[in-house]
């Protein structure tokens, strides 16, 4: 099963548009789990079997890992996924961008090592770093296009030929690197009129859109500026609005509570 099939029937069995980031640091984590062997993957695992029935995807961030040193952590919660969330694509969010042999050897990392459904890279550096992700045709490369964070203008917005960087990459996209139909893009929540814009550009491909909840992105504008004609399309990013969502010993059951409100929140304007 590719990565488009795999996100259209969870989309489609969840009625859900909602991702899940899972992007624990130990110093908020519950004082319920902090004493666990693997602290991450206990907070995961709990987040996980509250969550899964209303999500759409789960997107680890690999960096809060490696940077706390628990990267056992995130194999074990890639591998509790796959093994009990089976239909649910998962992301590995890495942000890779390199040249050929060494994107290679990131692309065996994600869906070799972690058995990722997809992951994301960077195309600054061109084609050449992103092919080895490509080559792999069951497989999502999801690309940054407009990203979320407030300074992203600096690179993002300069015009080329009458088209911003943003509209470069997504025009690329369509038209030369998705040629194994597995290809997204990055879409900031943050920034609707880019979003139409991209939509436009790339109608029928699939958008991961963080920066809803803490960042401060509007649902009803994503799903108006980002859905495609069947009203899906989207991949919608929260982390700590759902994962934070209490730092008690109910802290599964409010996240699950705050992904059913999202998810119920986004389709009330699909």
């Amino acid at each position: 099963m590719t990565f488009y099939e795999k996100t259209a029937k969870a989309w489609a069995k969840n009625n859900s548009l909602v991702c899940v980031g899972l992007d624990p640091d130990f110093k908020k984590l519950p004082e319920c789990v902090k004493g666990e062997k693997n602290p991450l993957f206990a907070f995961n695992k709990a987040i996980i079997d509250a969550t899964k029935d209303y999500v759409c995807a789960y997107k680890p961030q690999a960096a809060y890992y490696a940077g706390q040193d628990m990267d056992e952590d995130l194999k074990m919660t890639m591998d509790y996924i796959s093994e009990n969330a089976p239909d649910i694509p998962l992301i590995l969010d890495v942000k890779r961008g390199d040249i050929g042999s060494t994107a290679e050897m990131y692309a065996k990392e994600a869906f070799e090592r972690y058995h990722a459904d997809a992951v994301t890279v960077n195309p600054y550096m061109g084609f050449d770093t992103l092919k080895p992700f490509l080559d792999h045709a069951d497989k999502g490369v999801i690309i940054l296009c407009r990203t979320s964070n407030p300074n992203s203008g600096d690179l993002q917005n300069l015009v080329a030929d009458g088209h911003m960087l943003y509209e470069h990459v997504a025009m690329l996209v369509r038209d030369r690197w998705n040629y194994n139909n597995n290809a997204a893009l990055v879409i900031g929540a943050t920034y609707p009129e880019e979003l139409k814009k991209i939509r436009t550009i790339c109608p029928e491909l699939p958008f991961l859109v963080p920066g809803v909840g803490a960042q401060g992105g509007d649902v009803q504008k994503v799903i108006e500026n980002g859905a495609n004609a069947d009203k899906t399309g989207l991949i919608i990013n929260s982390s700590r609005g759902i994962i934070y969502a209490s730092k008690g010993e109910d802290f599964a059951e409010k996240a699950g509570a705050a992904a059913k409100e999202l998810r119920d929140l986004i389709n009330s304007y699909r």
